[in-house]
């Protein structure tokens, strides 16, 4: 009688069980580029799925860019990749497949500096990267706490990173989470020129049937252990993945 009782009671889930139910790709390529950071953006991401239930696998092989394995994601995370990381039209293909079907992507830093010759992914990640100026302090403007990658974020938020100017402004494409004041530092960068008053750094959006997100931070290594960061990056990964509200109608 023991025995068939036991058999009738359902057992336990392993708690590895329910963090798979959530799982993000984190895929660090470069072609381009290399940040020093990448290895500190991979341990901080997989520290907060550890922390929050959702499990990361972390990748620099495009060729696992496939319908099958793309299918296992909730979210795919591009850290700082740059030139040409999704290499041949085959990968291109599923990944705008993955999307289209309502993935997540979720684009951190130097994403922006990335597929120059991949208009749609221009479009997903909202603006390329154009140049920065020297790594220095400045003043980012929170665009309110009604997401959850900027809910726990102040105001006024200063930091010290390197600071993108675009090629384009996407406020009309995009919900823009921050922007920096740009007369609280030196906007000018390499090729000249800053963006004025109105630079968005980190935005929100829906795109061709999936969600994306974008955040230009994250360049230093020291902003994987920066609170605020992570709570942002956390906010992020939770929005793309579709695991929190994407409340991200494009400004008016």
């Amino acid at each position: 009688m023991l025995a068939l009782v036991a058999g009738l009671v359902a057992p336990a889930v392993p708690a590895a069980a329910e963090a798979a139910q959530c799982r993000v790709l984190v895929f660090s390529k470069t072609t381009g580029f290399r940040h020093a950071s990448i290895p500190d953006g991979i341990a901080a991401i997989q520290k907060l799925g550890q922390d929050n239930g959702f499990a990361v696998d972390a990748t620099e092989d495009d060729t696992q860019f496939t319908d099958a394995n793309l299918a296992k994601y909730q979210a795919v995370i591009f850290l700082s990749t740059t030139g040409d990381p999704v290499t041949t039209p085959e990968a291109k293909a599923a990944f705008q497949r993955y999307i289209e079907s309502g993935g997540g992507y979720l684009g951190v830093h130097a994403a922006s500096d990335s597929g120059y010759n991949w208009a749609w992914y221009g479009g997903l990640v909202g603006a390329y990267f154009r140049d920065h100026p020297p790594i220095q302090q400045a003043l980012v403007r929170v665009a309110g706490q009604g997401t959850e990658a900027t809910r726990d974020l102040p105001n006024k938020w200063w930091r010290t990173d390197e600071w993108y100017n675009f090629q384009s402004n996407p406020r009309a494409a995009v919900r823009v989470l921050a922007t920096i004041d740009e007369s609280t530092y030196n906007p000018v960068g390499y090729t000249g020129g800053s963006m004025g008053s109105d630079h968005p750094m980190a935005w929100c959006h829906r795109y061709d049937g999936g969600r994306a997100v974008y955040t230009a931070f994250g360049h230093t290594s020291a902003s994987y252990t920066e609170p605020l960061f992570l709570k942002h990056l956390l906010g992020g990964i939770k929005m793309a993945a579709g695991q929190a509200k994407f409340n991200c109608d494009p400004d008016e």
